[in-house]
């Protein structure tokens, strides 16, 4: 009576855990989402600060032909654009599938199928956040900095990591969630369609 008392409250606790664990990755997701649309911003921004300062060097001489480093700070926000968006993209759904072998299993197939590709995509980002990481720390250590700009190249590299980062977290969610039998996607988080 004492043991079975005590195995429920221990499932209870694990699943509680399992439920914080998922809740904080959700969280970082939608944080990832918002640093990702925030860099769209900067960078749709910085390009059009470019083009008027040329535009307007043609009209006025005196001012310069184009705002120095543009291009490359315009490289940095996308590549940190993309990689911070990929999580709460993964969790919405909005990545490119190929539903046709999904759609034609049955349900503990389908589950079965979820369960490894999210495996093979965990094993697969992972990889790529280790080798992220350190090439990111060699770019620390030996002070590399950008030829054009002088831009220490660790911090550029530094946001694809944590981007590359909360895409595996958020496959590592995925992974739990098709093993415990959840949703996968929250479909509460896709933009809204207009309505006509």
């Amino acid at each position: 009576m004492i043991g079975d008392l005590s195995l429920r409250q221990s499932g209870i606790k694990r699943e509680q855990a399992v439920k914080r664990l998922l809740n904080g990755i959700e969280r970082l997701s939608l944080l990832d989402g918002w640093v990702g649309a925030a860099c769209l911003m900067l960078l749709i921004a910085l390009m059009l600060a470019e083009l008027t300062i040329r535009m307007l060097s043609n009209i006025f001489p005196g001012l310069p032909g184009g705002l120095p480093y543009t291009w490359e700070y315009c490289s940095y926000l996308m590549a940190t654009c993309f990689t911070f968006g990929a999580a709460m993209t993964l969790r919405t759904g909005g990545h490119i599938r190929v539903n046709l072998l999904l759609s034609n299993v049955s349900d503990r197939a389908r589950q079965g199928l979820e369960i490894a590709l999210s495996l093979v995509g965990l094993l697969s980002v992972s990889f790529m956040t280790v080798a992220m990481t350190v090439f990111t720390w060699s770019s620390f250590a030996s002070g590399q900095v950008s030829a054009a700009s002088g831009t220490p190249l660790w911090v550029p590299k530094l946001t694809v990591t944590l981007g590359i980062l909360l895409l595996a977290l958020q496959l590592l969610a995925r992974l739990i969630q098709a093993v415990l039998g959840l949703p996968l996607e929250d479909s509460r988080m896709k933009p809204s369609a207009s309505q006509e």
